[in-house]
């Protein structure tokens, strides 16, 4: 099985404990999700795999793109590393046929949440954040946010989330279904595992089957919704108020938006 640097495998049992590697934030590139994209793949041919956890190091889940640091390239479309490459990794991602579980220890913000909705379950914890801020940033949502949030949450809630840009925290996240279990942050991990230990005590095939079922359509859907995602960021990656977006976060203030 190849190995990367940035996302590392252990196995306990059945279940193989997939671990992004880039604290403390382990904000994301093109690079990152396709190495998680190739250990997924590789993880659903072994028959030995019956159930993933997905899980990160230090003290972010995710932290989505740093913008700090050239992230602004992921909304040209001339660029190499753009979002179009990534989100093409991200929809692999979703084809995995085994179960996943998040063990969601931290932030999951802006595209860092999307990358939390991969998995079927998330344990959370009270420091658990999450957070579709894009439009704070002036952007319109990617990683396919806008249709696997609602079907996870439902319209109403998903919308007030994409549409405020607030923070969600571990026992709100709860409630409202985006979180699954809470327990206290040091234990999130063990309770991820524990779960998929559980899933996968129980006939392989079957729970394929019917995790297919319940997921239908939802890769199938996402690659055109992934493109229109990226197209929406494209053009108002141009906008005034993406610049504005930007400097409002960096600078820790509210954003002055002028629909320029």
């Amino acid at each position: 099985m190849k190995t990367f640097e940035d996302v590392i495998v252990e196995w306990h049992g059945h279940v193989a404990l997939v671990e992004i590697c880039r604290p403390p934030l382990n904000f994301f590139d093109v690079t990152l999700i396709e190495h998680l994209a190739e250990t997924f793949e590789t993880l659903d041919q072994k028959d030995h795999c019956r159930a993933i956890v997905l899980a990160a190091k230090g003290k972010a889940f995710c932290a989505g793109a740093d913008f700090s640091s050239g992230g602004g390239d992921l909304f040209k479309p001339e660029s190499d590393n753009n979002a179009v490459t990534l989100y093409r990794a991200a929809a692999r991602l979703f084809r995995c046929r085994k179960p996943v579980v998040g063990a969601i220890h931290g932030a999951a913000i802006g595209g860092g949440l999307g990358l939390s909705l991969v998995p079927d379950f998330r344990v959370i914890c009270p420091e658990t954040r999450f957070a579709a801020n894009f439009v704070q940033l002036g952007i319109h949502p990617g990683f396919g946010i806008s249709l696997v949030l609602p079907r996870l949450i439902g319209q109403q809630q998903a919308q007030l989330m994409l549409l405020t840009g607030r923070r969600i925290k571990g026992e709100e996240a709860l409630a409202s279904g985006l979180g699954d279990k809470l327990v206290a942050s040091d234990r999130v991990r063990d309770e991820a595992i524990a779960l998929a230990t559980e899933i996968a005590r129980c006939a392989p095939l079957a729970v394929e089957s019917t995790r297919a079922t319940l997921r239908q359509g939802l890769a199938e859907e996402l690659p055109a919704r992934l493109e229109h995602e990226f197209a929406e960021q494209a053009w108002l990656a141009e906008t005034a108020d993406h610049r504005e977006g930007l400097a409002a976060v960096k600078e820790r203030r509210p954003g002055q938006f002028s629909r320029s």
